[in-house]
C-alpha cells in the first residue's frame, strides 16, 4: 500500500518534468531550424546570383556541383537530365524513347520534395507538443486534485490550509502545460510559413531552370554520348 501510494505521489511531479523536457525540446528546435532556414536562405541567395551570371550551361553546371544548399541540388538534379547522367549508360537506348523534358520535369519536382522532407524535421514534433501539452497538464492537475480529495477523506480535514496546497501544487501542472504548449504552436506555424516561402522559391527557381533547358532544347554540351555497339574505332595513323 506505501509502495502504491509513492508510486501515486510521483504522478505529478513526473507530469511536470514531461513537460519540462517538452520545453527544452521546443526551444532546441527553434534554434536548430532557425539556423537551418537561415543558411539555407544564405546559401540559396549566393548560389542564385553566381548561377544566373553563367555564360553558359556548362559553367552553371559547374557552379551547381560546387554550391551548397536546396537551389544547388535542385540544379544539379536538373543537370543530370540534361546530361543524361540520369539514366545508366546500359539504358541509354531506352533513354532515347523517353521524353527528356518529361524527365527533367519529373527530376525537378522529385527533387523539391526530397528538399521539403529535409526542412520538414522537426515539425511534426512541435505539433505533436503543441497538441498534447495542455491535455497532460490538464491530466495531472486532475490526478493532483484526485489525490487531495483522496487525502481529505481520508484524514477527515477539509480546512483551507489542508487543501489550498495540494490543489495549487497540482493546478502548476496545468501552467506548464499551457506554458509549453503555446510557444510550440507558434513556433510551429513561424516555420510552416517559412517552409512554404521556401517551397515556393524552389518552385520558382525549378520552373526558370526548366525554361532555361528549354532554350537550350534540353542538352548540354557536357551530355553522355549514346554508345554505339557497332561502331568500330578506326586505326591510328601510323606515326613518322
Amino acid at each position: 500500500m506505501m509502495e502504491s501510494n509513492s508510486i501515486t505521489a510521483m504522478i505529478v511531479p513526473g507530469v511536470l518534468w514531461t513537460l519540462i523536457v517538452f520545453s527544452i525540446a521546443t526551444w532546441s528546435i527553434l534554434l536548430i531550424k532557425g539556423l537551418q532556414f537561415a543558411r539555407n536562405r544564405v546559401e540559396n541567395k549566393r548560389f542564385q546570383k553566381v548561377f544566373w551570371e553563367a555564360k553558359s550551361m556548362e559553367e552553371g553546371e559547374s557552379i551547381s556541383e560546387k554550391r551548397p544548399g536546396t537551389m544547388a541540388s535542385i540544379a544539379r538534379a536538373g543537370f543530370a537530365v540534361v546530361t543524361g547522367r540520369d539514366i545508366a549508360l546500359k539504358n541509354q537506348d531506352l533513354a532515347q524513347k523517353i521524353n527528356r523534358s518529361d524527365r527533367l520535369e519529373r527530376s525537378l519536382r522529385q527533387q523539391i520534395q526530397r528538399e521539403r522532407r529535409s526542412m520538414e524535421g522537426g515539425l511534426a514534433i512541435l505539433a505533436s507538443i503543441g497538441s498534447t501539452s495542455p491535455f497532460i497538464g490538464l491530466f495531472g492537475t486532475v490526478w493532483g486534485i484526485m489525490e487531495a480529495l483522496i487525502t481529505i477523506g481520508e484524514t477527515g480535514e477539509a480546512g483551507l490550509d489542508t487543501v489550498a496546497g495540494p490543489i495549487g501544487h497540482a493546478l502548476i501542472a496545468t501552467g506548464v502545460g499551457i506554458a509549453a504548449a503555446v510557444p510550440a504552436v507558434l513556433i510551429y506555424n513561424y516555420f510552416t510559413r517559412r517552409l512554404k516561402l521556401t517551397v515556393s522559391l524552389m518552385d520558382d527557381f525549378a520552373h526558370d531552370f526548366y525554361s532555361l533547358a528549354q532554350q537550350h532544347a534540353f542538352q548540354s554540351q557536357s551530355q553522355i554520348p549514346r554508345p554505339v555497339a557497332s561502331e568500330v574505332p578506326s586505326p591510328s595513323p601510323a606515326m613518322g
